[in-house]
């Protein structure tokens, strides 16, 4: 689907300067929406453009609460900005690794599934788990943080889960290219062997 209807990234700054976020949510937004990009880039199926602004305007709930519900409330938020459909549901599905229709009842929010299910929000979700503030970790420190956080809920595994689904894919993709190179430049190297007889 086309990026053509998404805002732009000065745009998408604005809404969150507008809706009262502060500078330490910019930076944040900012640093996940930079790694997103570069995780999609290496996708040959990703829509960069919406990681993009998916990754600056994931957490624009949280310029209204910290709570749980960040994701929702930014969804709601998106929508009535009139932003894209795309990047409200990159919203309400980039807490941890997904909020699964049974985890929302418990956790009164509106009943719903706000699994990551798309490319695009999965890359979100999985680069927002990385960067801490605006500092890039590792898996395994994001993984400790959650289970940590969340007393060793069995919703932290599904954060390793979505990791290596999305880091996975992009190694995948690389080495692929790369082989696709290899062998682009084995025809070319042949030709010109053949052209030189």
């Amino acid at each position: 689907m086309p990026s053509s209807n998404l805002p732009s990234s000065d745009r998408a700054l604005e809404l969150l300067k507008e809706s009262g976020c502060r500078d330490g949510l910019m930076r944040h937004v900012e640093a996940v929406s930079k790694y997103a990009v570069e995780v999609a880039e290496s996708l040959a199926d990703a829509d960069v453009a919406l990681v993009q602004i998916g990754g600056l305007l994931h957490d624009i709930g949280r310029c209204k609460t910290n709570g749980i519900a960040h994701g929702v409330v930014g969804g709601k938020l998106l929508r009535s900005f009139g932003v894209d459909e795309r990047v409200a549901k990159i919203a309400e599905k980039h807490v941890g690794a997904g909020i699964t229709e049974k985890e929302a009842a418990r956790l009164h929010l509106p009943p719903g599934n706000y699994m990551p299910e798309t490319l695009e929000e999965k890359i979100v979700a999985a680069v927002d788990n990385l960067i801490e503030g605006t500092r890039r970790v590792t898996i395994d420190k994001a993984e400790a943080d959650f289970n940590a956080k969340l007393n060793g809920n069995p919703a932290t595994i599904r954060i390793r889960s979505l990791h290596d689904e999305v880091f996975g894919s992009a190694k995948r993709s690389a080495a692929s290219r790369l082989q696709s190179s290899d062998h682009e430049n084995d025809s070319s190297y042949a030709a010109r062997l053949r052209q030189r007889r």
